[in-house]
């Protein structure tokens, strides 16, 4: 059995057109039904073409079979009615078994060899659930096996399990030979799955013999024992080095941290749990073996689930207060599993049924436990919680507005005084909290109380107050000098990007044209209105019913400064690009680019589009063709800025990739503890502070009017192009 791809010879189209899906037992058993007895087929490389390099890679195991060694125990899983194990069988390979899950061709090559060939064995036997026991095989010998269960449509699911069957039933030393196609999403299988203690070697098949127009490849994996002993000694010695790299639960499994059954004291790894299609979330986690062996240990293997509001206390956040963790939690080992923005709101026990699977793999070996793995939690780290509105919009969907009072951090623990936010969350994309506000207390008098009563605004203000001690009222507001998000932070300092072309704005009394599409709570627009006045602002939201909530929640006001525009943020800047596109250079100016000044174009919004594989943002907004409407609304003077939250390298890879495509100059600040990672774009250097970076931050901090911390930030900053 193996694999072509769409486009085949003439024969091989109608071949592909009687099987249709290549993982069909059904389709196989008709295929060779059609095809008749006695008949022998190959997708592609003739034995001819095989011969030498597979005998020369056979005879030199163990002197081969015509050698004094012992002959070499060989499988073909799915071995279809190639004649390639009766050519090794002719050639003296006599201990061969072949496996295909197809009872018709099985019977069929039983009856064709029995008498020529009766050492060779036939089985009838699912090539990814094969029923030999552990280590029964020199080599196994693929001829396009792995190929059909590749088929793109067919994802990696049945590739894996057959891959893992596979090296399961190969000896110690044993080789893994695949006759393969080498189309990229097999070879990326085949390297990932066997990066771990196998040494690999790829040669092209001359088709000198063949009819086939598809070139062959044979990939060669040896299970070198020597080598997997030095990297577990090298994974040993990295233990202590203080090495911390990042690694899949797949990693893990295939031996990157060394034998996971096993217990090794002050075994510590940072990996990633869960994958899109396998988990609802990926997580970031820390895999903990207890330093010490002790007799009190409560636990073989516990879960430690630390929500996001907590992930920064030194107790999660530093290797010293994680093994203190373990400590207490009296744990022979330890998955501490951090929780963060793509998991806020959701249920708990959602949670723990989307990691419970995830962290069998990692339980360590002990016959005489049997009970489930414990989950134990830090609390989601509210205290307190008051849900103040809930809301439906046609467009956003579920919206819920609550004010919090998170546990006191260690940081905090000598403060009387605790902090109150208000939050804004968009239950769409799995309980996003979409803007986060810190609240100030006022205390007022009874008398200011009543006064209050009389005014036109006095209900607006009762929404916001609560009774404080001694029975004295609190008047609640919004401190927008606070900003409540990290990459929101990010946002401000890559500023520094264009810091001279603001500093001359300000100076020059100029108004620095800013669009922000997305408005949220109104957080980040309303910060950029109190730092940097100069800032002419415009808000574009696309649901009237979120501008509504940031007014009467938020304290979200607009004036000559600010502005909101009611639309759809992607055909804003498209009516834009193109009336640019056409004017004159005197219509330009009057638009607003006088004076050669700078525009700031920042898109902020979530997407409710899962399948994506984009948070944020949608993914209209990184199409090519809003790109450039960007490039042409920025006139070769100006920022892009863009908030990237994706769960897949390869969904951020195409996106990076298309910006570098629009724009000359790409930028990145990567936030890791909040997934988030914002991206600058400019399409020339006109405005671009690129020559002395210190200088440039420096003159930023000097414009601000709020705190921020823009050192640390920039130190983050990453030239992409």
């Amino acid at each position: 059995m193996a694999t072509t791809p769409a486009a085949a010879a003439a024969g091989g189209a109608a071949i592909l057109d009687t099987l249709g899906d290549f993982t069909s037992r059904e389709n196989w058993d008709k295929f060779f039904a059609l095809r008749g007895t006695g008949d022998s087929f190959e997708w592609y490389a003739e034995w001819d073409d095989l011969r030498a390099p597979l005998l020369s890679l056979l005879h030199g195991r163990d002197g081969g079979a015509e050698g004094g060694g012992r002959a070499p125990e060989i499988l073909v899983p799915g071995c279809g009615s190639s004649v390639l194990s009766e050519r090794l069988y002719d050639a003296g390979f006599r201990r061969v078994t072949n496996v295909d899950f197809s009872r018709v061709l099985v019977a069929d090559m039983l009856r064709r060899h029995a008498r020529a060939r009766p050492e060779m064995r036939w089985r009838v036997m699912d090539m990814t659930d094969m029923q030999f026991t552990d280590g029964s095989f020199d080599v196994i010998l693929d001829k396009g096996g792995l190929d059909a269960l590749m088929e793109p449509e067919a994802g990696t699911k049945l590739g894996m399990k057959y891959l893992n069957e596979a090296k399961r039933v190969l000896k110690s030393g044993g080789k893994f030979v695949c006759l393969t196609l080498a189309e990229s999403h097999v070879l990326a299988l085949i390297l990932s799955e066997f990066r771990f203690g196998w040494d690999m070697s790829i040669q092209a098949i001359g088709n000198e013999s063949s009819k086939s127009a598809f070139q062959t490849f044979m990939v060669v994996m040896a299970n070198d024992v020597i080598h997997s002993l030095e990297k577990e000694n090298t994974i040993r010695e990295s233990y202590s080095s203080g090495v911390d790299v990042t690694l899949s639960l797949r990693d893990l499994q295939l031996g990157a941290v060394g034998d996971l059954k096993v217990i090794i004291p002050g075994r510590r790894r940072m990996f990633i749990l869960g994958d899109q299609g396998n988990s609802l979330y990926c997580y970031k986690a820390v895999l903990l073996d207890a330093r010490k062996r002790t007799e009190t240990f409560v636990y073989h293997c516990g879960v430690f689930i630390v929500p996001k509001v907590r992930a920064h206390e030194w107790l999660f956040a530093s290797e010293e207060g994680q093994w203190h963790v373990v400590e207490s939690a009296k744990a022979a080992r330890l998955i501490m599993v951090f929780l963060d923005s793509r998991h806020a709101n959701a249920d708990m026990d959602v949670i723990k049924n989307d990691l419970s699977p995830l962290v069998k793999d990692l339980e360590p070996g002990n016959p005489e436990e049997e009970a489930r793995i414990p989950f134990m939690m830090a609390g989601d780290g509210v205290k307190q919680r008051e849900i103040l509105q809930e809301v439906t919009s046609e467009i956003t969907g579920p919206m819920v507005v609550e004010d919090v009072v998170y546990e006191n951090s260690d940081e905090d623990q000598s403060s009387m005084t605790e902090k109150m936010f208000r939050r804004l969350i968009f239950k769409r994309n799995s309980g996003l909290v979409q803007s986060e506000a810190l609240l100030v207390k006022d205390s007022t008098s009874d008398k200011a109380d009543e006064n209050n009563k009389k005014s036109p605004s006095a209900s607006k203000k009762r929404r916001n107050q609560k009774k404080g001690p001694s029975g004295s009222k609190t008047v609640l507001r919004i401190d927008h000098s606070y900003l409540g998000s990290s990459y929101h932070s990010s946002i401000i300092s890559g500023l520094s990007l264009i810091a001279s072309a603001l500093d001359s704005a300000a100076v020059a009394g100029t108004k620095v044209s800013t669009t922000v599409i997305g408005l949220g709570a109104g957080t980040l627009p309303m910060f950029l209105r109190g730092c940097l006045p100069f800032l002419d602002i415009k808000v574009v939201e696309l649901d009237p019913l979120v501008e509504e909530v940031a007014k009467k929640y938020f304290g979200f006001s607009t004036d000559e400064q600010l502005q909101v525009h009611l639309g759809d943020g992607i055909k804003f800047i498209d009516d834009i690009a193109v009336a640019n596109s056409g004017a004159t250079t005197q219509q330009l100016m009057s638009i607003g680019n006088e004076n050669n000044a700078v525009k700031i174009l920042i898109v902020d919004v979530d997407s409710s589009d899962g399948s994506s594989g984009l948070s944020c943002p949608h993914a209209n907004f990184v199409e090519d063709s809003f790109l450039l409407a960007v490039k042409k609304f920025l006139d070769e003077g100006g920022l892009f800025i863009i908030n990237l939250v994706s769960r897949s390298s390869a969904v951020r890879e195409m996106v990076v990739s298309r910006l570098k495509a629009a724009f000359e100059h790409l930028y990145s600040l990567h936030l890791e503890e909040d997934l988030n990672e914002v991206l600058f774009a400019t399409p020339s250097e006109r405005c671009l502070d690129n020559s002395n970076m210190d200088e440039a931050v420096a003159k930023l901090k000097a414009m601000l009017k709020f705190p921020v911390n823009v050192e640390s930030d920039m130190k983050k900053l990453q030239k992409l192009q």
